[in-house]
């Protein structure tokens, strides 16, 4: 039986994107965020002595942003690994170009595909819920230029949003954006498989046990504080140009020695 060739041990990792890559909402205790690719990067340096990593992303960056600001820096380290994860914050805004965000991300992927040994790309997972609806037909355009890019550039795609899985609402946190912890690891082990190792966990598409649904007054208690705390903030940065990210310096910025934190 012909068996998978065990991937060369990569040696260095530099992530770019937004807030997904930046790991909210995985919360440590010492109020900072981890995310899969750090959980990415752990694994990675538990096989290879001297793994370096760096860490570009900043919450709510569009991909103009991205590019401006962290792809050059990206390609400049030439890395084993580099992914590349940004376009959706651009597709959530209530005007998109979105011949403009394919472009951008064009730009991306024609300076960093170059630029390091493997270039990783995903389409990102989708929640489940009335509000995502609006936005699929954009968040669908954007992903089928992901894989055209990735075909043609020699990119391999971790597909997150063809997993059931991950649009579960129990592995969002409660602001409806960002994955959990266990979301985060399911992240970290599909980008890990995709990149040819050997699964650590064969479950990260298996959809997590039944429940109840929660009751009427259970879920519009939910829907107040969810509108209260996220959605009315998240509207008034719209409306003043503002962003979550703004002034954030990158969360890793230099390509480093990394260990696992207990």
């Amino acid at each position: 039986m012909q068996t998978n060739p065990t991937p060369p041990p990569h040696s260095s990792l530099v992530a770019v994107g937004d807030s997904f890559t930046e790991g909210m909402s995985d919360l440590l205790p010492d109020g900072s965020y981890r995310g899969w690719a750090d959980l990415l990067a752990a694994r990675m340096a538990a096989r290879t002595p001297g793994f370096r990593y760096a860490n570009l992303a900043v919450r709510g960056k569009l991909i103009g942003q991205i590019v401006d600001e962290q792809v050059d820096v990206a390609a400049a380290m030439n890395a084993d690994v580099v992914t590349l994860v940004g376009g959706l914050n651009d597709t959530l805004r209530p005007k998109c170009d979105m011949g403009r965000v394919k472009g951008l991300l064009t730009e991306a992927v024609e300076r960093l595909a170059p630029s390091c040994g493997q270039l990783v790309l995903m389409r990102s997972p989708g929640r489940q819920g009335p509000v995502l609806e609006r936005f699929r037909p954009r968040m669908e355009e954007l992903f089928a230029c992901v894989e055209e890019l990735a075909a043609r550039h020699g990119a391999i795609v971790v597909d997150l949003y063809g997993a059931p899985s991950l649009g579960d609402p129990r592995l969002w946190d409660v602001d409806r954006l960002h994955l959990t912890a266990e979301g985060h690891r399911r992240v970290a082990e599909a980008v890990w498989q995709t990149l040819g190792y050997e699964p650590e966990d064969t479950e990260w598409r298996v959809p997590l046990p039944a429940t109840p649904p929660p009751g009427w007054v259970t879920r519009r208690v939910a829907d107040a504080r969810f509108a209260r705390q996220h959605l009315l903030p998240w509207i008034g940065r719209r409306l003043t140009g503002r962003s979550s990210g703004d002034g954030r310096p990158a969360k890793r910025p230099e390509l480093l020695p990394y260990e696992a934190q207990a």
